[in-house]
C-alpha cells in the first residue's frame, strides 16, 4: 500500500502566505502541515508516501524531503494555476509517470487530523474496494461547501452531490480515499473520458454508480486549510494541543 499527497495546487486563497511557499508546508502548531501528515500515513504502514507538487515548488518540497525515508516528490510540471492538472489529473499523471499499480491511499496536503486514521487503511483492504472517509460537519449550511455523503447500513455510498445547495445530510466526503489496484483502471477511464480532473470528490461521485464505493467514519476532529482564518483556527488548536 502506497500514499499519494496532492500538493501541486497553488494555493491562490492564501497570498501572499503562499506566493513563495507551497500550502502544505506551512507550520500549524510549530511544524509543517505535511510533517503531521506523513505522521498519520506512516502510523497507517504505507510502504512509500508520494507528494505530488508543480515545477514551482518542488525546490522546496525536495528540500522538505531530505532525510526522510521512504518519501518521493513527483513533479508535474505545471508552472502556474493556469495550466494546473488539477487533483484527479493529478492521480492519473502520477499513475502513469511511476507505473504504480499498488493499492493506494490518496489524501489532500491541506487536510489535518485530530486523531489517528491508522484504520482507514486497513478498511481498505478490508473491504477491497474504493473507501472514501466522511466526517459530520453537524450543520446543513455549511454543506454548501462540501460534497453530500449518503451511505446505506453496510456504509456502502449510494448518493453523492458536490456543494448540494438543499443538503439531506450532514456527512461530508473529505480528501481522504482508497483505492485499491484493481480500482486504478478506473482512474484512468474517467480521465480518458474528460470528465473534470479537479475536485477530488468528483471521482468517487462518479465510481459509486459502477463499482462499490464504501465510507469510512472519520474519528476525532477534521481540519480543512483554505483560508488564512481555518489556518489560524488550527494553528491556535495544534498549538493549544502541543502545550498541554
Amino acid at each position: 500500500m502506497r500514499a499519494l499527497v496532492l500538493a501541486a495546487g497553488y494555493a491562490t486563497r492564501l497570498y501572499p502566505l503562499t506566493l513563495d511557499r507551497p500550502k502544505a508546508l506551512l507550520e500549524v502548531g510549530g511544524r509543517p502541515m505535511l510533517d503531521r501528515i506523513l505522521e498519520r500515513l506512516a502510523a497507517m504502514g504505507v510502504e512509500e508516501t508520494i507528494v505530488v507538487t508543480n515545477a514551482k515548488f518542488t525546490p522546496h518540497f525536495e528540500e522538505w524531503a531530505k532525510g526522510k525515508q521512504h518519501v518521493r516528490i513527483v513533479n508535474d510540471g505545471t508552472t502556474s494555476n493556469d495550466d494546473r492538472l488539477g487533483a484527479i489529473g493529478d492521480i492519473g499523471f502520477v499513475l502513469d509517470e511511476l507505473g504504480l499499480d499498488d493499492d493506494l491511499v490518496v489524501v489532500a496536503g491541506d487536510n489535518l487530523f485530530g486523531e489517528d486514521i491508522a484504520g482507514f487503511g486497513a478498511y481498505g483492504q478490508e473491504v477491497d474496494a474504493p473507501v472514501l472517509a466522511i466526517h459530520d460537519v453537524g450543520d446543513l449550511s455549511l454543506m454548501r461547501e462540501y460534497n453530500q455523503v449518503e451511505v446505506d447500513e453496510d456504509g456502502r455510498i449510494t448518493f453523492m452531490e458536490e456543494k448540494p445547495e438543499n443538503a439531506r445530510t450532514t456527512l461530508a466526503g473529505i480528501a481522504l480515499y482508497y483505492y485499491p489496484r484493481r480500482a486504478l483502471p478506473l482512474i484512468r477511464q474517467y480521465l480518458a473520458e474528460g470528465h473534470n480532473p479537479d475536485q477530488p470528490g468528483r471521482l468517487p461521485e462518479w465510481l459509486h454508480s459502477r463499482t462499490p464505493v464504501y465510507s469510512w467514519q472519520l474519528p476525532g476532529e477534521w481540519y480543512d486549510i483554505g483560508s488564512a482564518e481555518t489556518l489560524r483556527e488550527a494553528d491556535a488548536i495544534f498549538s493549544q494541543s502541543r502545550r498541554d
